[in-house]
């Protein structure tokens, strides 16, 4: 085979020729030109949800996570109350995250199978007024699902709360629009549907809160007002940024731009979602979602009722055809997750589909010989 493994999942992603090679040049890391693209970079991001006149967006090195952590650290006072509206394994991360930095942590649980409450959520604030903050995942990357970011933001902007969101798999791909739903900080990651590479990400902050943020961080590397202050101050980055990330990103928000934006990406999502989900079903296959929970970022897969069934088995011949699945995130039931997005349309899609029914059915095979 003459490309790359199709990448089936949530990230990293399969990437364009243009943003590959955007990486093949050397930068420094406080010379002016660098201090450009970050600069460049920064106010593409901005545009992406219209957040120009209402946050500032700070980069942050390493992975999603990383950027989630300084996020609740910077934002979140050390006498705050953070409240995580959980429904998935991402939703827990945060929880856990907040506990070890020795946040107040309330953990609100619900079925992985349904969005978080708006409704649930207000009758809690309103029961507790010791929360500060809302911790809140957009599309929650275990199981696909998509929660109400504007129903929750409502609740959180009149009962006076902060709301912090984790949109690593829904930025760039799902509508969102900073002068239409306020929240105090949003964060996601160059590695997702902006479809750059790994290893940065970058959170926006609501500008009236910031300056109430010096001083919050239990961190030194994770201090985003810091980390704010300092580029405002030089243009650079505090440490050792990672060049080569920012590069690949600034040439995928440019073809981010010349797609047409955030509208025509989610269509391309869209079709890539439709083909696959056709696909499944002519193969037999069910989604662990109601059809009508399914967003075209992430599709969790029941896994087929038979006794010869194997993910890494079925991860192996996929592979061996040339695309990466992505294993199941839920404890109760056995799933595999196929993602939507990255680099890639509904001829590739369509390939996958027949990649995953070509090895369900060496599977079958295997299992009567046996």
């Amino acid at each position: 085979m003459d490309r790359d493994n199709i990448l089936l999942t949530p990230g990293p992603l399969t990437t364009t020729l243009r943003t590959k090679l955007a990486m093949l040049k050397d930068w420094g890391s406080w010379d002016a030109d660098f201090n450009a693209l970050s600069a460049e970079v920064c106010a593409g991001l901005l545009d992406v949800i219209h957040a120009m006149d209402s946050h500032v967006v700070v980069p942050l090195q390493g992975s999603g996570t990383f950027s989630v952590e300084a996020a609740v650290a910077t934002i979140v006072p050390r006498g705050g109350h953070l409240l995580v509206l959980d429904n998935g394994a991402y939703c827990k991360r945060m929880g856990k995250l907040a506990t070890l930095m020795g946040r107040r942590t309330t953990i609100a649980s619900r079925a992985e199978d349904e969005p978080v409450s708006a409704a649930a959520l207000e009758r809690q604030l309103r029961d507790d007024p010791s929360i500060t903050h809302v911790g809140f995942i957009h599309c929650e990357t275990g199981t696909g699902v998509l929660n109400p970011l504007a129903e929750v933001a409502e609740v959180c902007e009149r009962l006076g709360r902060g709301l912090i969101v984790d949109a690593m798999s829904s930025f760039a791909a799902l509508p969102i629009d900073a002068r239409e739903v306020r929240f105090d900080a949003l964060i996601a990651a160059s590695g997702k549907c902006l479809e750059g590479v790994p290893g940065m990400g970058f959170v926006f902050i609501r500008k009236q809160v910031l300056a109430g943020c010096e001083g919050n961080s239990h961190s030194l590397a994770m201090d985003l007002h810091d980390q704010h202050s300092y580029m405002q101050r030089t243009g650079q980055w505090r440490f050792t940024p990672p060049t080569h990330v920012v590069a690949a990103l600034a040439e995928a928000l440019r073809q981010f731009a010349e797609e047409g934006g955030q509208p025509a990406r989610l269509t391309r999502y869209q079709g890539n979602c439709d083909t696959l989900l056709q696909g499944l079903q002519a193969l037999g296959l069910q989604t662990f979602l109601e059809p009508e929970l399914v967003t075209p970022i992430i599709v969790t897969v029941m896994a087929p009722d038979h006794a010869g069934y194997d993910f890494k088995r079925l991860y192996a011949s996929a592979k061996s055809q040339g695309f990466l699945l992505y294993p199941g995130k839920l404890t109760e039931v056995e799933t595999f997750r196929v993602g939507c997005i990255g680099a890639i349309g509904q001829k590739e899609m369509q390939q996958a589909v027949d990649a995953i029914g070509r090895a369900l059915q060496g599977l079958v095979a295997e299992r009567r010989l046996a």
